[in-house]
């Protein structure tokens, strides 16, 4: 049994409850001391309110609003800052949708290779058990195994000792977050992963040292010994030339259909109903997470989210699979199906595989207006991007 959800209790009241206690701490104390990682149950210096911006029971503007209502724009620059890098994440993602489609069939081919490889094998099961010998890893590793959860400090330690000092690909160390983190993102993770290896930033790598590490743990792990010394960058493609972002047409449907509300994974939330005007008729849920990966992932993850549905929407009916989304709208005798946005992942490429079959009555997704605006952004590295948050928190906050 893992204590995930007692750390992240999966209601809208106890996101709400926890924004309205961090706020206050959301200016200079957070800059000063967010990069502390004080473990498991102890992570007052930082929102821990990533699980519930996952998704998007809260979004950028409710973060920077609260933060706002608290402190000056210099005092909470850093928060927000750091609420927007998620955003960025995203948009950068969306335009370069390979990245993903790369990844998964790195996975694949990982998949085979630790099939085949007695020594990788035992490395990764190592890792992943938190079985190495490296205490702080190890602890890591244990923590997010249980809750579900771990420090962004922790998070970028842990990756570099992952590659650098255990030698295991990168790919590996991503699926691991990926199939553990109960705010586990497509977008997020991966490029989060590259960028430590020295692949997103092509030469720009992150190397765990002793140090910083006894430092910003507040001396729970002193003079660690065995870690790597230097960070190579690892050999990878350079990224794919930047798409346009998709196109969302406008909602289709005629006066009078019966509309389906279909949530996903990817956002669970339906801000769009009032102002189109839309009742749906029925309510869906489909949670692909177990299709991002070639192991099973976590039971805590989708424990969490099929309840924070079921928090939100009592009345909707859970499904993991394309073919249960095509009964559910027969037997609801549905006429059209709305859904927000799916980005980059697997819930956008099952909608897509929807699409195609004539069994399934049509499908309009529709964007937040946030991220039609800030996506578009996210063109280079993300302090040029940065220059654009005063812009965006002005037309959202």
């Amino acid at each position: 049994m893992t204590d995930a959800l007692e750390h992240f209790p999966p209601t809208r009241a106890a996101a709400t409850a926890r924004l309205d206690g961090f706020a206050p701490d959301a200016g200079r104390a957070y800059a000063a001391k967010r990069n502390f990682d004080l473990g498991a149950g102890a992570h007052s210096h930082v929102s821990t309110l990533s699980p519930y911006v996952r998704m998007k029971l809260l979004d950028e503007a409710d973060l920077t609003r609260a933060a706002l209502d608290h402190h000056g724009a210099d005092a909470a620059e850093k928060f927000i800052a750091e609420v927007w890098w998620r955003t960025y994440w995203k948009g950068w993602m969306e335009q370069r949708p390979a990245v993903w489609a790369q990844y998964l069939d790195d996975l694949q081919r990982l998949r085979n290779d630790i099939q085949t490889q007695s020594g990788l094998r035992q490395r990764w099961e190592a890792a992943c058990t938190g079985d190495t010998g490296l205490a702080p890893f190890d602890h890591w590793a244990r923590e997010l195994a249980q809750t579900g959860y771990l420090h962004n400090h922790a998070r970028m330690w842990f990756a570099s000792i992952w590659i650098f000092t255990l030698d295991l690909p990168w790919q590996l160390g991503a699926d691991f977050f990926l199939r553990h983190l109960l705010d586990g993102d497509a977008a997020v993770n991966t490029l989060s992963w590259r960028w430590v290896a020295g692949v997103q930033t092509q030469g720009k790598t992150y190397l765990a040292r002793p140090s910083n590490i006894a430092k910003f743990t507040d001396g729970r792990f002193v003079g660690v010994q065995g870690l790597a010394t230097d960070a190579p960058p690892v050999a990878g493609p350079k990224p794919p030339e930047r798409q346009p972002l998709p196109d969302i047409a406008a909602c289709a449907g005629a006066p009078g259909d019966r509309v389906g509300l279909l949530l996903h994974s990817d956002d669970m939330m339906a801000p769009f109903l009032a102002a189109h005007g839309i009742t749906p008729a029925s309510v869906a849920y489909l949670d692909r997470t177990a299709a991002q990966s070639p192991w099973a992932t976590a039971a805590m993850v989708t424990d969490f989210r099929a309840a924070l549905v079921a928090d939100v929407w009592p009345d909707a009916q859970h499904m993991t699979e394309a073919a249960e989304v095509t009964d559910w709208a027969a037997k609801s005798g549905l006429d059209h199906i709305i859904t927000p946005h799916a980005p980059v992942g697997t819930v956008r490429s099952t909608l897509k595989s929807l699409r195609k079959s004539d069994a399934t009555p049509p499908i309009s997704e529709v964007r937040r207006a946030i991220d039609t605006a800030a996506w578009p952004h996210a063109t280079a590295g993300f302090f040029k991007f940065r220059k654009q948050i005063p812009e965006l928190v002005d037309q959202f906050v």
